[in-house]
């Protein structure tokens, strides 16, 4: 069965969509089957990864049930997609009926068998799109900015994770938080850091060991139609990056069944 992980902060710019390509990407090159799905109505990971957005089936055809999910999946040759747009920003009012905390769920169970891991790229909101994801997903990865407010946002998650916990999907627990544009040279990111570990600790997690720094590589990759690996593979994010990704598989729990019987 796959592993699924779903990116996600309320909090917008802390790097949720440079993070999940990156982990997809990171993954796609070890060799590892990954299904990227882009439930933010921007559709930036759709973007960053090749897909078509504007001019085919998206997450929001099979969410309503109007296409099965073989119509809506792309392929980069890489890694599968299922891309989004702007007409999932109406979810919120038109999925107001029973049973649509599992939407997602329903509608990628079918092709789950197919990959080693699924990554979900949230929107920057705690909305039923949210908690379609946090539904569908076994695990969290919270990026954050070394910034006061970042922090504010994480606490604010806790109880919409809470109340999947609670209602919808008891096995979802979160992997850490991730910081991303991290200065070490900069006096605020030390106090954010040691905040950030005490909300780790309500959260029942950790902060992960990598830290991801500052780049322009990060920004500048996916107007190039490139991964951070491709565009720049010695570039201090891309060095950041490689080592999550050996962090997050290395985390107990994360490992495929064959690699954690080796």
């Amino acid at each position: 069965m796959s592993k699924t992980i779903a990116i996600t902060n309320q909090k917008g710019g802390v790097g949720k969509t440079s993070t999940a390509s990156a982990i997809v990407s990171g993954l796609a090159e070890k060799g590892y089957r990954i299904l990227a799905i882009d439930l933010d109505p921007q559709g930036n990971l759709g973007f960053c990864l090749g897909a078509e957005i504007d001019n085919s089936p998206t997450v929001y055809e099979l969410m309503k049930g109007a296409v099965p999910i073989g119509q809506v999946i792309q392929s980069n040759g890489t890694v599968d997609i299922i891309p989004s747009n702007i007409l999932l920003s109406g979810a919120e009012l038109e999925f107001n009926h029973l049973g649509r905390e599992y939407l997602l769920k329903n509608g990628i169970a079918p092709v789950r068998g197919n990959y080693d891991y699924i990554i979900i790229d949230t929107p920057p909101a705690l909305n039923i799109l949210t908690v379609n994801a946090y539904t569908a997903t076994d695990n969290l990865i919270i990026p954050m900015i070394p910034e006061i407010l970042s922090l504010l946002g994480i606490s604010q998650l806790r109880e919409t994770i809470d109340l999947v916990k609670n209602i919808y999907n008891p096995k979802i627990e979160v992997l850490g938080i991730l910081l991303n544009k991290y200065d070490k040279r900069r006096l605020l990111t030390k106090d954010v850091e040691e905040m950030a570990e005490i909300i780790a600790k309500e959260l029942y997690t950790k902060v992960f060991d990598t830290k991801i720094r500052s780049s322009v590589t990060v920004a500048e990759a996916p107007a190039h139609g490139e991964s951070v690996y491709q565009y720049s593979p010695r570039a201090n994010s891309t060095r950041d990056y490689r080592m999550l990704v050996e962090e997050l598989i290395s985390q107990k729990g994360m490992k495929l069944d064959g690699e954690e019987k080796q």
